[in-house]
C-alpha cells in the first residue's frame, strides 16, 4: 500500500470510528443500563455514536441488548442483513453473550452463533462505564483495521 492510501486509510478509519449511527436491538432488561448510558450523564456523543437510528438501513453499528430467544432469532438476522456496510455488532449483557441465566431450548446460546460479533460487553447488567469501555474498543478496532473504499475499482 503506497504511503497516500495508508495516510487515507487512517483518515477513512478515524472518521468511521467518531460516526457510528446505532441501531438498538433492545429485548430485556439490560434495556436500562443502555439508556442510562445514552444519556446525558455518561453521553455517548463524546464518542461519536450519539445518534440513534431505529431503522436498519440507516445504521452501522447493531447492538444487541438483552436476551434473544430462538423466535427472535430470524428478526435478529433480517435486521443484521439490512443494515449499511461496513458494518459492526456488539453483544451487551450476558444473555446477549452466552444465553446468561436462560439454559434452555429457547433461549439463543449467544447471539455470536447467527450473527459474527465484533465486541463482546458481559454484566448482567453491565454498567454504563463498561459499555463505554466497550465503545472505546469498538473503535480502535474499526481504526486498526483495512478500511473498504467503495470507489476504489480494483483493475485485473
Amino acid at each position: 500500500m503506497s504511503r497516500n492510501a495508508s495516510a487515507f486509510n487512517s483518515v477513512l478509519g478515524w472518521a468511521r470510528k467518531f460516526s457510528l449511527f446505532h441501531y438498538p436491538f433492545v429485548t430485556a432488561c439490560c434495556g436500562m443500563e443502555y439508556m442510562s448510558a445514552a444519556c446525558a450523564h455518561f453521553d455517548l456523543d463524546r464518542f461519536g455514536a450519539g445518534w440513534t437510528r431505529f431503522s436498519p438501513r440507516q445504521a452501522d453499528l447493531l447492538i444487541v441488548v438483552g436476551t434473544v430467544t430462538e423466535k427472535l432469532t430470524p428478526v435478529l438476522q433480517t435486521v443484521y442483513r439490512q443494515m449499511v456496510d461496513p458494518k459492526w455488532v456488539i453483544a451487551f449483557g450476558a444473555c446477549a453473550v452466552s444465553g446468561g441465566i436462560y439454559d434452555n431450548y429457547a433461549v439463543l446460546q449467544g447471539i455470536d452463533t447467527v450473527i459474527p460479533v465484533d465486541v463482546y460487553i458481559p454484566g448482567g447488567p453491565p454498567r454504563p462505564e463498561t459499555v463505554l469501555d466497550g465503545l472505546i474498543k469498538l473503535q480502535e478496532k474499526i481504526q486498526k483495521q483495512d478500511q473498504d473504499w467503495r470507489w476504489r475499482k480494483r483493475r485485473s
